[in-house]
């Protein structure tokens, strides 16, 4: 089995699209969580088997090449399925008082951290992995009218390049909606 140890290229870039138009593409698809991974094995949409091992840090991005053969009319491409992030942008605040600016975090920090869902602070905005259903998400939010700030969905794929990879693996760490649970910690004694 062939160890692939570094990303060529990217199926987006202005330099690989003409010379992707007459390859087959060969394509791995993976969750955002094993795409976080610099090392694993993972299956091609042919059921071939590889084995990935980038440098540590370094990490899969969607449309990332692995190999490329002209002469054989192949590329290997990465596909990572990022599900949806919930954006709550706070940049209203800032005009707002210290005492005002509290309240709203701490009504924010209740809403979300009720729900034990993850989150990522960076900058003025707040970003929430989704998951459960994007509609219980938007409802949740809507039940506690936190005023004065916006909350938007977004592609996870779009909030990525915001991110340091320590973030990205907090935000999109088993986070799988279609394995998610709604766990509460109890205390024994």
């Amino acid at each position: 089995m062939k160890v692939y140890t570094q990303v060529i290229g990217n199926v987006h870039s202005n330099e690989w699209i003409e010379a992707l138009r007459s390859v087959q593409i060969e394509t791995i698809t993976l969750d955002q969580w094993s795409a976080q991974k610099s090392r694993l094995v993972a299956e091609s949409d042919r059921g071939e088997q590889y084995a990935i091992a980038l440098a540590r840090g370094q990490r899969l991005a969607d449309g990332d090449i692995l190999d490329y053969d002209p002469e054989a009319h192949r590329a290997l491409v990465v596909d990572v399925k990022m599900h949806e992030v919930m954006v709550i942008e706070l940049d209203r605040l800032v005009r707002f008082t210290p005492e005002y600016i509290a309240r709203t975090a701490f009504e924010l920090g209740h809403a979300i951290g009720n729900q034990h869902w993850p989150a990522v602070v960076k900058g003025t905005c707040v970003y929430v992995p989704l998951t459960v259903d994007r509609k219980v998400m938007e409802s949740v939010m809507r039940t506690h009218a936190i005023e004065n700030v916006t909350v938007t969905f977004r592609r996870g794929a779009e909030v990525i390049p915001y991110l340091a990879p320590h973030e990205v693996r907090r935000l999109f760490g088993g986070t799988d909606p279609a394995t998610a649970e709604h766990a509460h910690h109890h205390r024994t004694q």
